[in-house]
């Protein structure tokens, strides 16, 4: 089944509001007459609603890079739905490593985000991936499924058809390493072979699942040729317009 690409570009802690709607422009420009493919921007919060100002009636949608899990209280610190909905977010990135690995996000935290997104209208972005330490111990597989089953706890079928997957192997973000096509192409189609046996295989071959990890310019189309790779979750290269137009515009072979 062929599933519409998705590319995504989080921004992670980088750019001011002037930086933000410069690059918003222009890879808005990069996009122009695309109709085939999704385009997702996550910039940081404090530019999200001038982000989303910057790109509206173009058709790239835009994420948060965090959310939680309920609509206001005491939370400091936190983004709400609501908030996220209000500044113009239509999704939200939830689980990437880096809230795993540096603030500690376990399974069952992650899992309250993915609900409280999808109770609000937004999708969710899940992502899930093993440190370099699991994969070299053989846990790959029992590390994803863990995050997988953990995180859509809880999640109805009718849910999952938005809900967006990403395997980003956390020793291959942020560090020029890649994943072999082989390696990541193993492991997308062990998720949705995994989401087949959690929901149905109907919804397995709706779901779409990206790959992240250094996704640069020049290995965006070996990775895209991949049968169970639907897009890209990509970092460093979707802060430089050119770069991440390539990877928007990424050849079929």
């Amino acid at each position: 089944m062929k599933r519409r690409p998705l590319l995504a570009g989080n921004w992670k802690m980088h750019a001011t509001v002037l930086d933000a709607c410069h690059l918003a422009a222009d890879i808005a420009k990069t996009c122009a007459g695309l109709e085939d493919r999704d385009v997702v921007l996550a910039p940081p919060f404090t530019v999200l609603s001038q982000v989303a100002h910057m790109v509206a009636e173009t058709g790239i949608f835009i994420a948060a890079q965090n959310v939680c899990w309920e609509a206001e209280g005491a939370f400091t610190g936190e983004i709400s739905p609501l908030m996220v909905l209000d500044a113009g977010g239509g999704a939200a990135i939830v689980g990437h490593s880096e809230r795993r690995q540096i603030f500690h996000e376990d399974n069952a935290l992650i899992n309250k985000r993915v609900r409280g997104a999808l109770a609000f209208g937004l999708i969710p972005i899940l992502c899930v991936g093993e440190t370099l330490e699991e994969r070299e111990s053989g846990q790959t597989f029992k590390v994803v499924e863990e995050q997988v089953r953990a995180g859509l706890a809880g999640v109805e079928t009718a849910d999952m058809k938005e809900t967006i997957l990403a395997y980003e192997p956390v020793w291959a973000i942020g560090t020029g390493k890649t994943a072999s096509t082989g390696q990541a192409q193993e492991v997308h189609a062990f998720i949705r072979n995994l989401v087949a046996d959690i929901y149905e295989k109907d919804i397995a071959d709706q779901v779409r699942i990206l790959y992240g990890g250094s996704v640069k310019p020049d290995n965006i189309d070996v990775l895209m040729a991949q049968e169970d790779i639907d897009g890209a979750l990509v970092g460093g290269a979707a802060l430089n317009a050119e770069s991440f137009g390539r990877i928007i515009h990424f050849q079929e072979i």
